[in-house]
């Protein structure tokens, strides 16, 4: 997909504009009917960066989405979080009637509320683009009483309550999200443990190559983007399917390849530590006797010869 034409959006106003919109109700937040927005001529692509949270449900949606660098997962009854700055690329396939709602919210309006820092430590606003909501018939009717809620004072004229009262709707709205982004983890399986195969192969080839030496143990964070998700995602899910951590996933490989070298080559502990990107061979004895309750040497003379 090319990136096509790029678009800065910095206010509602501008998102309203390049979607050939109504002018917004409210200066830093709009509630949209999908319906309503103009649709791309077919094989045209787009690029946006928004400077505003946006919170989606689009139904019928043909096209291609490419959501920072990966393809997006978009298809029937999917909810799609996006933070400000984040990159956005669509492209229209085929010419199609689609359905649902956008809410736009300018950081601004969340100023001088909890949610100003709050919202920030959903994870689903940096969730890999594989990795989006897919709602239950149910679970879409909250989500949408909740927008229709919103919508409702958001078409009313402005006065003090209003931004309060749609903060408290939108509080809601997070909060129940959260809880299907668990379910969510919960119910697709398929996906979820392809994840964990992907980590398991991801490690495996890692401690098999020059990287410990070279780059030292992965990071959280490489592991991660490795697997095109957010940290505070894969930590979720992780310890959902496994109790375990990121870390201790990376830990237990870890203890696995030194095993496999006490018990397999004449090298030092020290050489050993060295291999598997240690600087300190103390290090590495107090990380090994904490995780099997010996020593690397206690492991090795358990042996016979």
């Amino acid at each position: 997909m090319t990136d096509g034409h790029f678009h800065q959006i910095r206010t509602t106003s501008d998102y309203h504009t390049f979607r050939q919109l109504a002018k917004p109700q409210h200066p830093l937040i709009s509630v949209i009917n999908v319906e309503d927005i103009r649709n791309l001529p077919v094989g045209e692509a787009a690029t946006l960066v928004m400077d505003l949270y946006c919170i989606a449900l689009k139904r019928n949606f043909k096209g291609k989405i490419k959501y920072g660098q990966q393809k997006y997962d978009f298809d029937e009854g999917v909810l799609f979080f996006m933070s400000p700055g984040q990159v956005l690329s669509i492209e229209a396939t085929e010419e199609v009637f689609h359905s649902g709602w956008m809410l736009l919210i300018h950081p601004d309006f969340l100023w001088n509320t909890p949610l100003a820092n709050t919202i920030k430590q959903y994870e689903y606003f940096s969730y890999s683009v594989h990795e989006a909501l897919f709602l239950s018939e149910k679970e879409e009717t909250v989500i949408t009483e909740i927008i229709q809620q919103i919508e409702q004072v958001y078409q009313a004229p402005i006065d003090k309550f209003s931004q309060p009262i749609m903060i408290a709707h939108l509080e809601v709205l997070l909060s129940y999200a959260d809880r299907f982004y668990h379910r969510q983890f919960i119910t697709r399986k398929i996906t979820n443990h392809q994840i964990l195969n992907r980590l398991d192969t991801l490690l495996t080839n890692y401690f098999n190559s020059d990287n410990l030496i070279i780059k030292g143990l992965p990071t959280v964070q490489f592991v991660a983007e490795s697997l095109n998700v957010s940290p505070n995602y894969l930590s979720v899910l992780l310890n959902l399917l496994t109790g375990q951590s990121t870390q201790h996933h990376i830990h237990d490989k870890l203890i696995e390849k030194a095993k496999e070298k006490l018990s397999t080559t004449d090298l030092s502990v020290s050489e050993i530590a060295y291999a598997l990107g240690f600087e300190h061979p103390q290090s590495f004895s107090k990380l090994f006797k904490n995780k099997t309750n010996c020593s690397p040497l206690e492991f090795r003379h358990s042996f016979p010869n």
